[in-house]
């Protein structure tokens, strides 16, 4: 076994034994990077979006994004289903009220100009400090807001950034009828197809089977399908038909036993806590041959057993 001793090492601590050596790096701010800056940082999140972790499969829209009422958002990334987008603004050192106002408006000109897509506002910073939780909480959680921490890092001649998600208050579901327009079941057969719309009724199916004695139906908005409960909206899942499938959003958190559930069954799923949930593709014939597997993912969703 290896004996490990503790050296210093330019601000960070370095292990060495006969058989490797471990070094910490140090912590530097973004401006010690080489060509640190705000626009440094706007092209790594530009370049790879899947730096900021934990939000799915994005792509690049929009970078300095000029708004309508002036000012330039620095980044507009898109889900690959192109139902979500994320508003992006980078701030170097701590933030401040001036860049959390400026976030939130960016995010609200998007939403009102672009209503049938889900909207969140999202902060990239150095320091995400105590008077930034203060002014989101006066908005009384309304706002799906996610926020970043940026670290950079030497160690060497080598630099790297690391992007941590600090905040990520996201309310579950979808916009409401309001904001998204009401559709009907007749659009949706014509803009999808019958035989992709007969899956959600499928669905419902067993929804109901899972719920006995309560009256489960489909809601029909603009872009996509969410279900009734007891003639209330429900959220537990979320239906956009296509022409060859149904793509599913069911809520769950996300667990080692859900994530075994899929593999097990062989779905490729993707969880996305902007829908808190899994999102995965229903083909025809599908419900016939995983109907167990769609059961017991939907008795988790709503916290039932199964019957």
């Amino acid at each position: 076994m290896p004996v490990w001793e503790a050296r210093g090492f330019g601000g960070g601590v370095r292990l060495e034994s006969s058989m490797t050596v471990i070094e910490k790096p140090e912590i530097i701010s973004v401006r010690e990077l080489p060509n640190g800056s705000e626009r440094l940082i706007q092209d790594i999140i530009a370049d790879d979006p899947s730096v900021l972790g934990g939000l799915g499969n994005l792509v690049l829209r929009d970078k300095e994004r000029t708004q309508p009422s002036g000012g330039r958002l620095d980044i507009l990334l898109q889900d690959e289903d192109r139902t979500a987008w994320y508003e992006v603004e980078v701030q170097l050192g701590s933030t401040n009220p001036d860049h959390i106002i400026r976030t939130i408006e960016y995010w609200d000109r998007e939403r009102r100009r672009y209503p049938d897509v889900r909207h969140t506002a999202v902060i990239v910073a150095e320091e995400i400090t105590g008077r930034f939780f203060n002014v989101i909480s006066l908005f009384n959680q309304s706002i799906p807001i996610i926020a970043y921490k940026i670290s950079a890092l030497k160690l060497g001649g080598q630099f790297g950034v690391i992007f941590t998600k600090i905040l990520a208050y996201e309310p579950k579901g979808l916009e409401t009828e309001d904001e998204n327009g009401v559709g009907t079941r007749q659009e949706w057969e014509k803009s999808a197809s019958p035989v992709t719309m007969g899956i959600a009724d499928e669905i419902i199916k067993i929804a109901e089977e899972l719920n006995p004695g309560k009256q489960i139906g489909l809601k029909f908005n603009k872009s996509y399908i969410t279900t009734t409960l007891d003639g209330r909206i429900s959220n537990r899942l979320y239906f956009v038909p296509q022409k060859q499938r149904m793509k599913l959003w069911i809520s769950l958190n996300s667990e080692p036993e859900n994530d075994k559930l899929f593999k097990d069954s062989g779905f490729d799923a993707n969880y996305s806590p902007y829908y808190g949930g899994y999102q995965f593709d229903l083909h025809p014939g599908d419900i016939d041959s995983h109907r167990g597997f769609l059961k017991t993912l939907m008795a988790h969703s709503y916290g039932v057993k199964e019957n």
